[in-house]
């Protein structure tokens, strides 16, 4: 019994799931208390898909990081052995990418500066990335990506992952409902090739952000701001580069991608369809959208949905490509 028992503590089933259970525990633990005492601070932001515009706590992101950190330093007390020294870069990275989410929130950084600013805090993960990465696309073939390739495509695709995170979201839980199936495909698909001790932070950044999920969806007790969408996004590239997952990373991200075409679809069309953040809400409880110049408004400028169901079309879509993005070998 005692042997049996040993086994399963000692199996990688068991220590992912370790990683992912703590901090979600953790973070279902905290949530409440935390959400009080920023709404006693006034750290809050107005809900634009309410008719009555509610206050909601501002920056879970941040909980959503640090609770990650603390449950990796506890579980590390039993699992060093298995931690890869690139879970330390990562955990870099995404600090970076959360220090620039919280400059962000205070003096709007614009996304020019952001995007130049954050390629070059992607530079931790390079010791870590093979100089040769295969890179397989279907119907078309295998080649392989070089170093001087890498130097440009490595610290590009984390931040622009991030700015990407970032710019999907607006629905109450559509950014972290979207990263967090995101990261389970990467994490799954790790597992599968027996790869996963490379991104056991990035386990944990995924239990602290499935237990964070449950407060942010609709209707939202909290949002996670900047910092949330910059540090999760930085994560998910990161995931996306150490395992060099390059091209099913992006067949994942193209609902991401093809919001972020239509968004600059848009700033070149402003005369024709002026600049506006929000949409409304009608009396019935459905969304009234300006345009359909951004993914989640496509539907809803057609057919008169709520905001959860236009959520749920999202997380439809981003499952499909998930599931095909998986299915994609390397």
């Amino acid at each position: 019994m005692i042997d049996e028992l040993a086994t399963l503590v000692n199996s990688l089933g068991f220590m992912v799931l370790t990683f992912f259970l703590v901090p979600f525990f953790m973070m279902l633990a905290s949530m409440p208390n935390i959400i009080h005492k920023l709404r006693d601070k006034g750290c809050v932001s107005k809900d634009m898909y309410k008719k009555d515009l509610p206050d909601v706590a501002l920056n879970g992101g941040l909980v959503i990081l640090l609770l990650s950190l603390l449950s990796i330093s506890i579980i590390s007390l039993f699992y060093s052995r298995y931690i890869e020294d690139v879970n330390y870069a990562i955990i870099t990275v995404v600090s970076l990418f959360a220090f620039f989410g919280i400059l962000d929130d205070v003096i709007d950084i614009g996304r020019p500066a952001k995007l130049i600013l954050l390629y070059y805090c992607a530079y931790s993960l390079m010791p870590f990335i093979p100089h040769n990465i295969n890179c397989c696309i279907p119907f078309i073939g295998t080649f392989t990506v070089g170093i001087i390739a890498l130097q440009i495509i490595i610290p590009l695709y984390v931040p622009v992952v991030a700015n990407l995170v970032n710019m999907h979201s607006g629905f109450n839980g559509l950014a972290p409902g979207l990263s967090l199936m995101i990261i389970i495909t990467l994490i799954i698909k790790a597992l599968y090739h027996g790869d996963v001790c490379k991104i056991l932070f990035i386990v944990s950044m995924a239990g602290a952000l499935a237990g964070y999920y449950l407060f942010e969806r609709y209707p939202s007790r909290i949002f996670w701001g900047n910092v949330g969408a910059l540090s999760v996004g930085a994560a998910i590239g990161a995931a996306i580069v150490v395992e060099g997952y390059l091209i099913s990373g992006f067949i994942i991200l193209i609902p991401h991608t093809v919001n972020f075409l239509l968004y600059v679809y848009w700033r070149l069309s402003s005369k024709k369809y002026p600049l506006v953040k929000f949409g409304k809400i009608r009396d019935d409880g459905t969304l009234e959208v300006p345009n359909p110049l951004t993914l989640k408004w496509i539907l809803p400028y057609y057919f008169r949905l709520t905001e959860k169901q236009a959520t749920s079309f999202m997380y439809v879509l981003t499952a499909i490509f998930c599931i095909i993005g998986f299915a994609v070998p390397g």
